[in-house]
């Protein structure tokens, strides 16, 4: 039975679970994120959130409480440095916790744990669709006559433009045409007359 029995131990001794929670709190403020089981990342963030609000205030005393967790100097100013100025306006939950699935082997839930505000795909604010509506009863149909109208001038000039483009390439079909036509005429005019001083050739050469 488990009276009593709040904290979750992971299977560890006190000292090798607060040295684990140490090393995965630098992990996470190192790298902004990682992968753990869903039992450890809760356990995680018991742990690591006190220590951001603990950043808030950047005095001696609270580096020196930081640092009794972390044990690591270049992780607590970096923490102080870098990740406390964004998480000023927060008045907590620093973390966000998503599953991904079981790991082969034993099944257990993983997830991923990271900062919240370190997010750009979930901390980029949607632009705001703006829309105009006019007091009057009969606005929203002029707009929508205006728009109609708008589209059927485009259609028109469209339409002239492809009319204005298949007459020119006609007409450049039909001089192609003509000129094919003068030189095919003339080819059969130098054949004719080649032809006929040949006849007065031959004939020339009979008569003698």
């Amino acid at each position: 039975m488990r009276h009593g029995n709040k904290v979750n131990n992971l299977g560890r001794k006190s000292a090798h679970r607060k040295a684990m929670l140490s090393n995965m709190a630098c992990s996470l403020i190192e790298h902004k994120r990682i992968n753990t089981t869903v039992a450890k990342a809760k356990a995680l963030r018991g742990f690591v959130e006190p220590l951001l609000t603990k950043s808030k205030n950047d005095s001696t005393h609270s580096r020196r409480t930081v640092f009794s967790y972390l044990q690591n100097k270049e992780v607590v100013s970096e923490l102080f440095r870098e990740i406390a100025p964004k998480i000023a306006e927060r008045n907590g939950g620093y973390t966000r916790i998503i599953r991904t699935g079981y790991r082969l082997g034993d099944n257990a839930e993983m997830c991923l744990i990271e900062l919240v505000d370190f997010n750009e795909l979930y901390s980029n604010e949607k632009a705001k669709k703006t829309t105009r509506r006019s007091r009057r009863a009969g606005g929203g149909k002029k707009e929508n006559e205006a728009v109609v109208d708008a589209v059927v001038e485009t259609s028109e000039d469209v339409a002239t433009d492809e009319k204005v483009e298949s007459t020119e390439i006609v007409q450049d079909t039909e001089v192609e045409v003509e000129v094919a036509g003068e030189e095919v005429a003339s080819e059969e005019s130098d054949a004719n007359e080649e032809a006929s001083t040949e006849d007065n050739n031959t004939e020339e050469k009979t008569e003698e």
